[in-house]
C-alpha cells in the first residue's frame, strides 16, 4: 500500500451500504463506536430488490427505534397484502393466501398468540425504502461516517489492525473532509480495527480473503431456477384491466410466461421478475422485450414505463465456508446468497449485523476480550444454512410444479387442471408465506456463549413456532397490562428480567456486571402469567435480544455473565 497516502483512523470499516451494512452502521452508531462504511453506488438502491421485511426484522427495527417509520412505507396502509396466483393476471385465479393490511398488521399484532404472539407483524415494502430509512437514521450517529459514491480498493490484516484503501468513483461528489485533486480521484488509507465485508454476492473482500462458496448452486427449475429477467416498471392501467382482487403478490403460472410481481406503491410501480427459458438470450433484451414478456403474463397488452431491467439468477443455496479471517468479516450476500422464495436473505443479513454488531462494541469498549468476536461465526454460519435449505424447499415446492398448457383450456380437462393446481399451490403458499418457525425459530443452541438449563427447544418447523425462553433463542413475547410490549421493557444492552411476585435477589447480576464493566439493567415484571410463561423467575437477555441464560436465583451470577459476555 502507499504509504504516502493520508490516513483515515476509524474502528470499523464497513464495506456495502445495503440493508446490512447500513443495520451494522446503525447497531455501531448507537454505540457511539466509530464507524466509516463506504459503497460505489452513488446512493441507496433504486430498484425494488427484497419486498418483505418478516416480523423480527420488524422487531429490530422496533428496537432501535423506527419500526413505524418503514411500516408507513410501502404499500398504503390500507392496501391488501395478500399472494395471489393466476394462469395471468387477466385469466383465471388459481390460489390466495390473505394477510393483513399495514393497518390491520398493527391493530391484530395485540391480540395475538401462539405462533404469531410477537411484538410486530410482517411488512410488505420494498427495500429501496427499507435503504432510505436506514440511512438517514446511520447518518444521525455522530461517531458515523456513511460514504456513497466510495469504494474499497483493497485491504490487508495487520495484526493489530487492518489496512484498507478507498477511493471516490468516478462522478461522486467531493467530499469536504477528503478533497479531490482536481479531476481526479483521492485515494485513501484507511486504518480500522475492523473490517466487515457486506459487499454482496461478488463480495470483494470474501474474494480477497479467499473464502469459498459451500453448498448448491446452479440448481435448474421452470420457475425459481436459472436466469430471471427483472423489470421495475410502472402500470398505470393493471388495476383497469385487472379482474381480481387486489394483492401484494401476483404469481403467473402458465407454459408460456411463468412470473412473479410485487406492488411497490400499491398504485402503479411493480417489481416483475420472469423466468427465462432455454435458448433464450435474456442479457440482450430491450425494454420492448420487457413489454412483450410482461404481456405473457398479463395475458394482454397495456402501456408500462420500463424503470429498468435486467437478468439475476435463481438457484442458489450458498453459504461461505468461513465468515471470519482475523480481523476480517463477511456478513449479508457476501456470506450467503439464496433463492429469494421466503425472502429470507435479507432478513437473514439484518440478523447477521445484529449479531456482530453487539460483539464488535463490546470488543472495542474493553468489556469482552476479542475472542468473542469468534462466535459470531459459530452462531450466524449454521442460521445461513438452516436459511438456505428453507429457501431451496419453498423454491422446489413452487418452482417444480408443472405448468402445462391444459391450465388455460376453457374445457373439463382444464378445470380439472386448475382445481389441481389450485390444491397445490394453497398449500403451497401457506408453506412458503406463513412461515413463523423460520421467523422466530432461529436458535444459537452450541454456541459458547449461551449457558444452556438442560432443557429441548421445541422442534425446528417452518410453519409453526412455540415460544419458549429455553437458552439459545428469541425471548416469549407478551403485551403488557399498560399497553406495552415486553420489548419495549427491554435494555437496550443487556437486561436481566426478573418475574413474578416473589422473585429471587437480582443484586449479584448487578455487581458481576459493574465487575464486568457490562451495562445491564435489571427489569422487574410482578405479574405471574410471565413468570409462567418464562418458566423461571430470572432470564438474562442478550443485546440481541436472545436467551442468553434463565434460572431460579443468582448465585451463579458471575460465571452466568462471564459466559454469556465472552469472558
Amino acid at each position: 500500500m502507499d504509504d504516502a497516502l493520508r490516513v483515515l483512523n476509524t474502528d470499523v470499516l464497513v464495506a456495502g451500504g445495503g440493508p446490512c451494512g447500513l443495520m451494522l452502521a446503525n447497531e455501531l452508531g448507537r454505540r457511539g463506536i466509530r464507524t466509516l462504511l463506504v459503497d460505489a453506488k452513488p446512493s441507496t438502491a433504486f430498484n425494488p430488490q427484497a419486498n418483505a421485511t418478516q416480523a423480527r426484522t420488524m422487531e429490530h427495527f422496533r428496537r432501535l427505534g423506527f419500526a413505524d417509520e418503514v411500516r408507513a412505507q410501502g404499500l398504503p396502509a390500507d392496501h391488501p397484502t395478500d399472494i395471489a396466483y393466476f394462469t395471468r393476471y387477466t385469466g383465471h385465479e388459481l390460489a390466495r393466501l390473505s394477510l393483513p393490511t399495514a393497518a390491520e398488521a398493527v391493530r391484530n399484532v395485540k391480540t395475538m398468540g401462539g405462533s404469531w404472539s410477537a411484538a410486530e407483524l410482517p411488512h410488505r415494502v420494498s427495500q429501496k425504502f427499507v435503504e432510505t430509512i436506514l440511512r438517514r437514521h446511520a447518518e444521525g450517529h455522530g461517531s458515523n461516517d456513511i460514504r456513497y459514491g466510495w469504494k474499497l480498493l483493497e485491504f490487508e490484516d495487520c495484526g493489530e489492525y487492518v489496512e484498507a484503501v478507498v477511493e471516490p468513483t468516478l462522478g461522486s461528489a467531493p467530499t469536504p473532509t477528503l478533497p479531490q485533486r482536481g479531476r481526479g480521484r483521492e485515494q485513501v488509507r484507511v486504518r480500522a480495527k475492523y473490517l466487515v465485508g457486506a459487499d454482496g454476492p461478488r463480495s470483494l473482500v470474501r474474494g480477497a480473503l479467499g473464502i469459498a462458496w459451500g453448498g448448491a448452486s446452479g440448481v435448474r427449475r421452470d420457475f425459481m431456477g436459472g436466469q430471471m429477467f427483472a423489470v421495475y416498471l410502472r402500470a398505470p392501467d393493471f388495476y383497469r384491466v385487472f379482474p381480481h382482487a387486489r394483492a401484494w403478490m401476483y404469481v403467473s403460472v402458465n407454459a408460456q410466461r411463468r412470473a412473479f410481481m410485487a406492488s411497490v406503491d400499491g398504485r402503479s410501480e411493480f417489481a416483475f421478475h420472469a423466468a427465462v427459458h432455454e435458448g433464450e438470450d435474456a442479457d440482450a433484451w430491450t425494454e420492448a422485450d420487457a413489454r412483450r414478456v410482461f404481456a405473457q403474463a398479463l395475458g394482454r397488452e397495456i402501456p408500462i414505463e420500463v424503470l429498468s431491467c435486467g437478468t439475476w439468477t435463481a438457484g442458489h443455496s450458498l453459504v461461505a465456508q468461513s465468515f471470519q479471517k482475523g480481523r476480517v468479516f463477511i456478513a449479508g450476500d457476501a456470506a450467503h446468497l439464496f433463492t429469494p422464495t421466503g425472502g429470507l436473505g435479507y432478513n437473514t443479513a439484518v440478523e447477521d449485523a445484529v449479531n456482530l454488531g453487539w460483539k464488535l462494541a463490546s470488543v472495542l469498549r474493553g468489556a469482552s476480550p476479542a475472542s468473542l468476536l469468534d462466535s459470531y461465526e459459530v452462531e450466524r454460519r449454521p442460521l445461513a444454512q438452516r436459511n438456505t435449505a428453507y429457501a431451496r424447499h419453498f423454491a422446489d415446492s413452487v418452482g417444480l410444479f408443472p405448468a402445462r398448457p391444459v391450465l388455460e383450456e376453457d374445457s373439463e380437462a382444464g378445470a380439472a387442471a386448475r382445481r389441481d393446481a389450485a390444491a397445490h399451490l394453497g398449500a403451497h403458499v401457506r408453506l412458503e408465506f406463513n412461515i413463523p418457525g423460520v421467523t422466530f425459530g432461529g436458535r444459537y443452541d452450541g454456541s459458547p456463549l449461551i449457558v444452556g438449563d438442560g432443557t429441548v427447544p421445541p422442534p425446528d418447523a417452518p410453519n409453526s413456532y412455540g415460544p419458549t425462553a429455553c437458552p439459545g433463542g428469541r425471548p416469549p413475547h407478551a403485551w403488557l397490562a399498560d399497553g406495552r410490549s415486553l420489548y419495549d421493557s427491554f435494555h437496550r444492552e443487556w437486561t436481566l428480567l426478573v418475574l413474578g411476585p416473589d422473585a429471587p435477589d437480582a443484586q449479584p447480576f448487578e455487581a458481576a456486571a459493574r465487575e464486568r464493566a457490562l451495562d445491564l439493567k435489571v427489569v422487574h415484571h410482578p405479574e405471574s402469567g410471565l413468570r409462567a410463561l418464562y418458566e423461571a423467575p430470572l432470564a438474562l437477555i442478550r443485546p440481541d435480544q436472545i436467551v442468553a441464560w434463565r434460572g431460579r436465583d443468582a448465585g451463579e451470577a458471575a460465571r452466568v455473565l462471564r459466559i454469556a459476555s465472552g469472558g
